[in-house]
């Protein structure tokens, strides 16, 4: 085949456009079914037309997880995460829609981890002097002078059978500290009340996910134990513990 070729979607089975052809490991993909993608795969260049293709039907019964999603808790500035504590689950997304955006939804028990990265770029600030034929010349101030910008980001790592992490930075805009000397040995959240509220974003998010992982973790070993039967201090029964630790015959609070 040439390269101006009309080329066929082999998920959809729709003509591609020009420059809309999204590569598969043995075949091709239309935009339009690559933008009902994850937002946090990145691994469609190695993924066979099987392997979109069972993605693609994840998604779309993803769509009755983000309808059945009731938010009780929100984090974040622009990209959120957002909490149903009351069914152990959470999503990260910008999108004020939900239901149009179809965000992945994840139990709290498919976390892993947290992490957050700095990333920072730096310029020297100089300034311009006039020699004496007139002309300008930028030079460097000394002690050396230097812009820097950063951004946050967090990472929620997850186990997940499409992506292993979701990633996203923290701030809205990129943070600066200018006109200041070398930054090495220097923590900049020290120096940026931005910087500082970003951190302590990220570190709530962080404490919340992992925490909670921990609870539902424990309520799953423990809801997999075996029952032993006791002898109710209340009514004298021989009872199995309920769910909430009670027995099944007075109410009593077994655990009291």
């Amino acid at each position: 085949m040439g390269l101006f070729d009309k080329k066929y979607c082999d998920i959809c089975g729709e003509k591609i456009g020009l420059l809309g052809n999204k590569k598969l490991d043995n075949g091709n993909c239309c935009k339009e079914c690559a933008g009902k993608l994850s937002p946090w795969f990145s691994e469609r260049r190695h993924s066979t037309v099987d392997d979109i293709k069972s993605q693609l039907e994840y998604r779309e019964n993803n769509r009755a997880a983000v309808e059945a999603f009731h938010a009780t808790r929100t984090l974040g500035y622009g990209m959120k995460v957002y909490l149903d504590e009351d069914n152990n689950k959470f999503l990260v997304t910008r999108a004020k829609n939900l239901a149009e955006a179809n965000p992945d939804v994840l139990d709290f028990s498919q976390v892993t981890g947290c992490t957050l990265d700095l990333d920072e770029s730096s310029t020297e600030e100089k300034q311009e002097i006039r020699r004496d034929d007139g002309t300008i010349e930028r030079v460097s101030f000394r002690p050396p002078r230097y812009n820097y910008s950063y951004d946050l980001f967090l990472i929620i790592h997850v186990n997940h059978p499409y992506f292993d992490e979701i990633r996203f930075r923290i701030n809205e805009y990129e943070i600066h500290i200018n006109g200041v000397g070398n930054m090495m040995g220097r923590d900049p959240k020290h120096m940026s009340r931005d910087l500082e509220e970003c951190y302590e974003i990220g570190e709530e998010i962080k404490s919340v996910l992992t925490d909670v992982r921990e609870q539902v973790r424990e309520a799953a070993i423990s809801a997999s134990m075996p029952k032993v039967a006791v002898t109710c201090p209340f009514c004298g029964a021989t009872t199995m513990p309920d769910a909430n630790g009670c027995c099944e015959y007075c109410g009593g609070a077994l655990n009291a």
